[in-house]
């Protein structure tokens, strides 16, 4: 059973109060794709009906539950690639002469889902520190649902062969039946919180690198500098800021400054006094 327009405006008001994201008219198939399972497990016989239960129950659990089923967790290890590879060729070089002193690196992964970006992050940075230095990284997200699965860092057969190049499963990674499990030495210096990008942030950070990407695009410009401003006052003066490739601070936040690395590009925040410029370049990547 489709939709009414109703119904969908309330589905999509709720998830817009909730968590920023824009549902758009168009999307009423996303909607009945992500909520059928929700309406099966509570023994309903339509998406409809379910959505009118909700509207039912104000505030309850089953709001949560549509905001988890609508927020998209698309995600892999080492997604798109090349960000990892400018962590390793133009981030680091650059973090290990400033951070000498403390021998420390702290990472933000925003919108993590079920945990690769944070693990990948990790592994990066593992396999690429010098000895005596550490790292600490959060992974967040609105999903308690994602988080869990984080946490667990576990993963099937098909996930672990989305990205991950056979020798870092192998050195990273623990058979667990039909699954590979993240391994404690790697799983020591991650954890997971909740959080919601479009609401105020718990205190954080600061942090050397944030990882925020591929979310900004769900936002309208409103929220995505309101984000944008929360996610500077958690960086700190010097540290890297990585949006997914369709995403940009370029006439949204000034405060930040695109900066080339390799085949991608970073952001960081803009000297104090210093004008919006055109692109700099940092590296050769």
């Amino acid at each position: 059973m489709t939709l009414t327009a109703q119904e969908f405006a309330f589905i999509a008001g709720l998830v817009r109060r909730d968590a920023a994201i824009v549902l758009e008219a168009g999307k009423e198939y996303l909607v009945e794709a992500r909520l059928l399972p929700l309406a099966r497990q509570s023994g309903l016989p339509s998406v409809s009906e379910f959505v009118n239960r909700a509207q039912q129950k104000p505030n309850s659990e089953i709001h949560a539950k549509i905001v988890d089923a609508l927020t998209t967790n698309e995600t892999s290890f080492f997604r798109d690639g090349e960000p990892f590879k400018q962590l390793v060729d133009t981030v680091l070089p650059d973090l290990l002469q400033r951070r000498a002193a403390a021998r420390t690196i702290k990472v933000w992964s925003a919108a993590s889902s079920s945990g690769q970006e944070p693990y990948t992050l990790a592994m990066v940075l593992q396999d690429n520190l010098p000895p005596g230095w550490t790292y600490d990284i959060v992974g967040t997200d609105i999903s308690t649902e994602m988080l869990t699965r984080a946490e667990a860092g576990q993963y099937t057969q098909l996930e672990v062969n989305r990205g991950l190049p056979a020798p870092l499963l192998v050195k990273h990674f623990e058979r667990n039946g039909a699954h590979w499990k993240v391994t404690a030495a790697l799983r020591k210096s991650v954890s997971f919180r909740r959080l919601n990008l479009a609401a105020p942030f718990p205190p954080m950070g600061p942090f050397d690198i944030v990882f925020i990407r591929n979310v900004l695009i769900y936002f309208d410009v409103q929220t995505k500098r309101s984000v944008l401003q929360r996610v500077a006052g958690t960086l700190r003066p010097d540290g890297w800021l990585f949006l997914g490739s369709a995403e940009t601070t370029i006439g949204i936040d000034d405060r930040f400054e695109r900066v080339v690395a390799g085949r991608t590009s970073a952001y960081k925040l803009r000297a104090a006094g210093k004008a919006a410029t055109p692109m700099s370049a940092v590296g050769k990547g």
